[in-house]
C-alpha cells in the first residue's frame, strides 16, 4: 500500500455557505458602551488588484478592555450589549466598513499591556489557510508600548495602524501578496 499526500482545499468561495448569518456592518449596537470608530478599507492583492470574495472576522475586547470570553478573568466589567465579534464581507469592489467600539487596552504576557486593538482574520479565495493580522489606532499612546507592535519593523508598522480621514473614519487596508506594501500577518 502507498501513501499519498491529499489536495489542499481553499477557504472559498463555499466558506460563506452557514457563515453568512453572523455578518454584520455593527459591531456595537446602541446600548453597547464605549467610544464609536468607523473602519472602512478595501482588499487587494500584491498587484492592486481588487479581492471582491473577502471576509473579515473581527474580535476584539470591549472599552474597558475586556474580552466576552470565559478564559478573560480580568476584574473588568463585561458590557452584556457587546459580544465583541463580528464578520465583515467586502462588495465588489473589494471595500468593507464597519463600526465597533474602541476597545480597552488588555494584558499581555509576562505583565505587558497592549494597546487597543482589533484581531483581524482574513478569509478569501486562494487562501489555504485565513491570515490573521491586527488593526491598531493611529495616535494611541500605548501603540509606542505594545510587545507585539514592537516586533513589527518600524518601517512595516503601518500597515497595522488605522487612521481617521477627514471624516472621522478609521482607514486601514488588506494588502496580499509579498510587496514591500503587504499588510503585516502573524503566525499563531
Amino acid at each position: 500500500m502507498s501513501l499519498y499526500a491529499t489536495t489542499s482545499h481553499t477557504v472559498g468561495p463555499y466558506y460563506h455557505i452557514g457563515l453568512t448569518w453572523l455578518n454584520r456592518e455593527a459591531l456595537a449596537n446602541a446600548a453597547t458602551l464605549g467610544e464609536r470608530v468607523a473602519i472602512s478599507g478595501q482588499v487587494v492583492d500584491g498587484n492592486g488588484d481588487v479581492v471582491n470574495d473577502a471576509m473579515l472576522e473581527v474580535w476584539q475586547a470591549n472599552a474597558a478592555g475586556k474580552y466576552d470570553h470565559p478564559e478573560d478573568d480580568q476584574d473588568k466589567a463585561l458590557d452584556p450589549n457587546f459580544e465583541g465579534f463580528g464578520r465583515v464581507p467586502v462588495d465588489a469592489e473589494g471595500r468593507f466598513r464597519f463600526t465597533t467600539v474602541k476597545p480597552g487596552s488588555v494584558p499581555g504576557l509576562a505583565g505587558t499591556t497592549q494597546a487597543p486593538h482589533l484581531v483581524v482574520l482574513v478569509f478569501a479565495r486562494g487562501l489555504v489557510k485565513h491570515l490573521l493580522t491586527r488593526i491598531y489606532f493611529d495616535g494611541e499612546a500605548l501603540n509606542a508600548d505594545d510587545p507585539l507592535l514592537a516586533r513589527v519593523p518600524t518601517e512595516r508598522r503601518s500597515t497595522l495602524i488605522a487612521k481617521p480621514d477627514a471624516d472621522g473614519v478609521h482607514q486601514w487596508n488588506v494588502v496580499l501578496q509579498g510587496t514591500d506594501k503587504e499588510t503585516v500577518f502573524f503566525d499563531y
